[in-house]
């Protein structure tokens, strides 16, 4: 057994951003661990611009803004390895992994952050009825089949969900020769951002079918057509409003899964809100010196956001290591309101050491509302929003002199004030 300061377990875009804010925070003993045969995670098969607006000022592709990453890690010589499976994770912060070239291997970490990222919920969590043919794709198996791997999936196309992937491979089937016909969205508005909508569908004439879903698959060998209909308010199809539509291919872009197996495997506590980890504003899980940060935290719609997040994670997790930290902290609960979901972190220390940053996703579409967050009576920030919806994420920061002098006897209470 081997001991390491810090082993983070992924080396997509929140591993290489933690690796750095480690690094820069002190720390020298890291080690990135990489299931893949190369570094760079999601972010190698995302070959559309509008990566990097806020984090390097410019608009780059997705390798290109991993590479700057990439690049990164490599001038301060932190150690990564490639094809190594981690197949457990101890509350002790024991690893053990495999991998072809070394077998099976054990470190021992001072601190572990945990960016393994989420994965699409596939065709059988939707119980969609239907033959089971081929021709039905996640949307980001079939990113990676066009952009990587250069095939065709289909000529005649559907896309069943309105998250940002499906939306952006709308455009990109397009590109390379096929029809979309249209995407559907079982909910009364998009899950994708506002951005992506009109690049993705308005500008290539794709009709976005809100309140509908599909209800049936039809096709033995191959798909040869759906048939949609429109929901109601309790997502039962509506009779009467069944549509046939003739097709070869349906993309299911249908939400993201925090892969949080191992993180349960080391006793971390998991948030039913975000299918996460339940963190501090350190990102500290309920496992004292496991962190976790990016889309195995809680689902981001910018990487730009998930950079960010995870320099914190590992400027915490070399805070750790070098304070030793012992004992238990006394953190004051997070609540969410109304109109808050999936809030991010989910407790704030009595006491924290900096401005915190807290992210959440509206419930519903709101237009003219205010976000407040107060202790009590006390209301500790407010803002006015034009529009609030569930596929943008709301970023505010609460300052740490407030929390500070709040009372430590009441919860932070976040929510979303309609307008009259």
């Amino acid at each position: 057994m081997k001991n390491v300061d810090i082993v983070i377990i992924g080396g997509g875009p929140a591993g290489l951003a933690a690796a750095i804010g480690a690094y820069e925070a002190g720390a020298r003993d890291i080690l990135i661990l990489e299931r893949e045969n190369a570094l760079g995670g999601i972010l190698k098969q995302c070959i559309h611009n509008g990566f990097g607006l806020h984090t390097f000022k410019e608009e780059l592709t997705g390798p290109e803004y991993a590479q700057r990453f990439i690049d990164k890690v490599r001038e301060y010589n932190i150690p990564y390895q490639l094809d190594s499976m981690v197949l457990d994770i101890n509350a002790e912060k024991v690893i053990t992994c495999v991998s072809r070239e070394h077998g099976v291997q054990q470190f021992k970490a001072g601190a572990i952050i945990l960016c393994m990222g989420c994965r699409e919920r596939p065709r059988g969590a939707l119980g969609t009825p239907g033959e089971r043919c081929s021709g039905i794709f996640t949307a980001g198996t079939a990113q990676k089949l066009v952009n990587l791997e250069g095939y065709l999936p289909g000529k005649k196309v559907v896309i069943l969900g309105s998250g940002d992937i499906g939306l952006i491979m709308a455009r990109r089937m397009t590109f390379i020769g096929a029809e979309v016909l249209c995407c559907v969205e079982v909910m009364p508005f998009s899950g994708g951002l506002k951005r992506n909508i009109v690049q993705c569908l308005d500008d290539y004439n794709i009709p976005l079918y809100l309140s509908h879903t599909v209800i049936d698959i039809h096709g033995k060998d191959r798909l040869t057509g759906v048939t949609i209909a429109e929901v109601d308010s309790h997502m039962n199809p509506i009779a009467g409003t069944e549509q046939y539509i003739e097709c070869d291919t349906l993309l299911l872009s249908v939400g993201l899964l925090p892969e949080n197996e191992l993180s349960e495997m080391a006793g971390v506590k998991i948030s039913p809100n975000t299918s996460g980890a339940v963190v501090d504003e350190t990102l500290q899980t309920s496992v004292p010196g496991i962190f976790a940060a990016g889309n195995v935290l809680h689902v981001h719609d910018l990487v730009d956001f998930v950079s960010e997040e995870s320099e914190l994670a590992g400027k915490s997790a070399a805070n750790y290591v070098k304070q030793a930290q012992q004992g238990t902290v006394s953190h004051r609960q997070v609540v969410m309101g109304n109109g808050v979901n999936a809030i991010v972190p989910q407790q704030i220390s009595f006491t924290p050491d900096h401005d915190v940053h807290m992210m959440f996703r509206p419930r519903a579409v709101y237009k003219g509302a205010v976000i407040t967050a107060s202790v009590g009576e006390q209301t500790l920030y407010t803002k006015k929003a034009r529009i609030l919806a569930p596929g943008e994420m709301v970023n505010f920061t609460l300052k740490k002199d407030d929390l500070t002098a709040a009372n430590p006897d009441l919860p932070l209470t976040v929510e979303i004030k309609e307008a009259a």
